[in-house]
């Protein structure tokens, strides 16, 4: 099962690096498998070591896609790194085996120190299609236009019936995100 995070760690100088990532668990580790070239990937093999942080504010998630960078962080318990200060809960990992591939390298951590700060209260369907809308921002590339179309279709239903003020903003910035992408994609074809 891949669970939904946001992963911080830290650049070379020691500035906190935040992104949105799925990561699983296996035989008790986390695995972190980011596409290369990754500002993730790079921290991570240089120091070995990040935080999952566990969070309901798909902005974050919305906002790393897109140019919204600003959330509070506060150290790591047990490891060199930061964590987001408002998050419901985090892990704190150690790198043990790296497993390189020439798309998606894998990290395998032991979990060093976990955290529950306040409950999770649960997904409403707004912020399960803020989620899915972020993961198709993720590939825009890849994926045709169409296949996005059709999907932001079916989750507008979702937003429109159970979004709040929080879920309208990270959609927004996501549809900016979009619109953007597509404008710079018509511009390189017109100069062809």
């Amino acid at each position: 099962m891949i669970r939904e995070a946001i992963l911080t760690t830290l650049n070379a100088d020691n500035s906190v690096h935040i992104a949105p990532m799925g990561v699983r668990e296996i035989d008790n580790q986390i695995l972190i498998a980011p596409f290369k070239p990754s500002t993730t990937l790079d921290n991570i093999k240089c120091n070995g070591q990040a935080v999952v942080n566990l969070t309901d504010d798909v902005r974050i998630f919305a906002g790393c896609l897109t140019g919204h960078y600003d959330w509070p962080t506060v150290p790591a318990s047990v490891i060199t790194g930061q964590r987001l200060e408002n998050t419901l809960s985090h892990l704190e990992l150690e790198v043990r085996k790296f497993d390189d591939d020439k798309h998606r390298p894998k990290f395998f951590c032991e979990i060093r120190h976990q955290k529950i700060h306040r409950p999770f209260m649960g997904f409403n369907r707004a912020q399960a299609a803020v989620l899915e809308l972020a993961i198709l921002v993720s590939r825009l590339p890849m994926l045709p236009q169409e296949k996005i179309d059709t999907e932001i279709k079916y989750l507008e239903i979702a937003l429109e019936k159970t979004a709040g003020k929080d879920e309208i903003e990270a959609w927004g910035w996501l549809m900016d995100r979009i619109s953007e992408y597509r404008l710079q994609q018509a511009a390189s074809e017109n100069m062809v």
